[in-house]
């Protein structure tokens, strides 16, 4: 079995090398009755495990040093949020690590999907952040405001205006539910923008004030929470680990919930100053 060539990750298998070694065994017959999920003769699995901005690839490659034998992991790198929930529930992937339960139910929800929350692992700094204002209080009338269009995201955003006292939001509507079209008060006639949420970085600029989660802040060289005009951090909207009903119990489920609350996983945490859930 071709394995990635840095040694700090032996049990990692990108998806380029297990491209070459399927290539290499392409002549080979497969031998009727072997388990499909071994890798090679020496009878590794190998788990594919979708991860998108950092730290979150890094992560899974942190859970690849720590997971046990027989089981390597296969480090899948996406460009968004929803391709790698698909790829779940499709049966194409063993786990994701790109979301809070929150975003996950909204999926489940929206796709008949039976996705399922395995371990949190750490915990997001969300904030409202503006390259205009020092404060909420200084956001002005008729403010442009961006916030994301997925539910559990913009909930969260919007939060943070009613906190500041600069809207009203319905309140027979859970908390974590409301959308702008539950602003029942909005003396400042703030103008609120939904964008989604890999595009939100590009508002920043321009915006009175935009929603981002802390991976996105770093890449604009903000610092989480400390730049941010606003800050929110709920346990409930913790990053995790993620598969399915059908194989939320299997011993390979099992192997990477223990590598994700490893010591490996929590120096890489404390490497990126993200408070760690376990």
């Amino acid at each position: 079995m071709i394995r990635s060539t840095p040694s700090k990750h032996p049990r990692l298998i990108t998806a380029a090398a297990l491209a070459t070694a399927m290539l290499a065994l392409a002549g080979c017959a497969a031998t009727p009755g072997a388990d499909s999920t071994a890798d090679d003769t020496s009878g590794t699995h190998v788990l594919k495990v979708a991860a998108t901005t950092t730290p979150m690839p890094e992560v899974v490659r942190a859970a690849a040093e720590a997971i046990e034998e027989p089981y390597s992991i296969e480090l899948v790198e996406v460009a968004d949020y929803v391709q790698p929930n698909t790829m779940l529930a499709a049966g194409e992937l063993d786990a994701n690590f790109v979301q809070h339960p929150p975003f996950m139910e909204d999926f489940n929800a929206a796709n008949n999907a039976s996705l399922v929350a395995i371990e949190p692992v750490y915990l997001t700094v969300v904030g409202t952040y503006s390259s205009k204002h020092e404060s909420m209080e200084d956001i002005p009338e008729g403010g442009h405001i961006v916030v994301p269009q997925d539910l559990s995201n913009q909930s969260r955003a919007l939060q943070m205006y009613a906190s500041a006292g600069l809207i009203k939001l319905d309140p027979k509507v859970d908390k974590w539910e409301v959308t702008v079209k539950d602003v029942v008060e909005n003396p400042q006639n703030l103008q609120f923008t939904e964008v989604d949420l890999m595009q939100l970085n590009a508002a920043y600029p321009e915006a009175d004030g935009v929603f981002l989660h802390g991976t996105f802040a770093r890449q604009l060289g903000l610092v989480p929470g400390e730049d941010a005009i606003a800050v929110e951090q709920d346990p409930q909207f913790a990053v995790s680990l993620v598969s399915r009903a059908d194989n939320q119990n299997s011993p390979e489920v099992k192997a990477l919930a223990r590598a994700f609350h490893s010591d490996e996983v929590r120096a890489v945490l404390e490497e990126f100053d993200v408070p760690a859930a376990f």
